[in-house]
């Protein structure tokens, strides 16, 4: 998916049904650089399975989201990802602008066996935002994950339901087992693909793990959730406080500007830039090429 029109079908695609599925979107080195740093962050399938109880195993048993790890990510290939340009561009045609901010992020692996993660269908934006969906696309969240390796149907693939099945659905209850509402069920669509495939969903659509049943197994993948820049009240991870974390400096360091617009730097031009301001972004951030930060004065 290269051309204007092919990234124009997938947005209204998401607009309508409230998610599309981009098989293999994001390959190229990128991909295949943050594949090879999984290494060093998580135990591989075979590694896990060899010693499930393993101190080192631990936190990924028994709690299904005992895998996620938030961003800044330990690698700067990992973090790169998330504000790979095509991902970009994707978020571009959805909102319709390009002054977009990347308000969550973060890495999640599953180990089959480990943890329960078959969920109930249920929606993002009660822990995303303190108000409700909106029909306008300014308003709603758009989430992504990013597959890092293959999924195939057993290897606990999210499930969707199209917005057209849930139109006039109150606002509450956060989730619906398959007992309450069997329809949702019954239409729901798999996200399986292979590694690289984009799973692009709203924050207003129901959808839900299932269960990794391929035996010895894992999945891995990365996840962004992406918003207009006037969506302020969408939110999860304050980037203030995160970028006190060790790896934020490195991310940082070799970014663009236009990646670091995402998190809410001031764009060129802007009046906060100025001699001082800059010279000191230089001190925080040694070898971050400043030059895309002209002095306003």
């Amino acid at each position: 998916m290269d051309g204007s029109g092919e990234l124009a079908a997938a947005a209204a695609a998401w607009r309508r049904d409230g998610f599309v599925v981009l098989p293999g979107y994001l390959d190229g080195p990128e991909l295949a650089a943050a594949q090879r740093d999984l290494a060093a962050v998580y135990p591989s399938a075979a590694d896990y399975h060899a010693a499930p109880g393993d101190r080192a195993h631990q936190p990924f048993s028994g709690d299904e989201f005992g895998g996620i790890i938030a961003f800044p990510f330990p690698t700067v290939a990992l973090s790169r990802l998330v504000v790979h340009d095509r991902l970009i561009a994707l978020a571009a045609a959805v909102f319709g602008t390009d002054d977009l901010r990347v308000y969550a992020s973060e890495l999640w692996a599953k180990y089959s066996g480990a943890a329960r993660y078959e969920q109930e269908h249920h929606r993002d934006y009660l822990n995303h935002t303190p108000l409700v969906p909106s029909r306008d696309r300014r308003w709603r969240g758009l989430e992504l994950f990013i597959w890092l390796s293959d999924v195939p149907e057993d290897h606990g693939p999210t499930h969707v339901v199209p917005l057209p099945v849930t139109a006039g659905v109150a606002a509450l209850p956060h989730g619906y087992l398959r007992t309450e509402r069997p329809d949702f069920y019954q239409h729901e669509r798999s996200a399986a693909g292979p590694a690289g495939t984009v799973v692009a969903y709203s924050t207003d659509t129901f959808h839900r793990g299932t269960e990794i049943t391929a035996p010895r197994s894992a999945r891995f993948s990365a996840h962004v959730s992406y918003r207009h820049a006037d969506n302020s009240w969408t939110g999860r991870q304050a980037w203030g406080d995160r970028s006190f974390h060790p790896d934020w400096a490195p991310f940082v360091t070799q970014a663009s500007v236009r990646q670091l617009l995402l998190f809410g730097f001031p764009p060129p031009g802007h009046p906060y830039w100025t001699r001082q301001t800059v010279a000191d972004l230089a001190v925080r951030y040694p070898g971050l090429d400043t030059s895309g930060w002209p002095p306003a004065g």
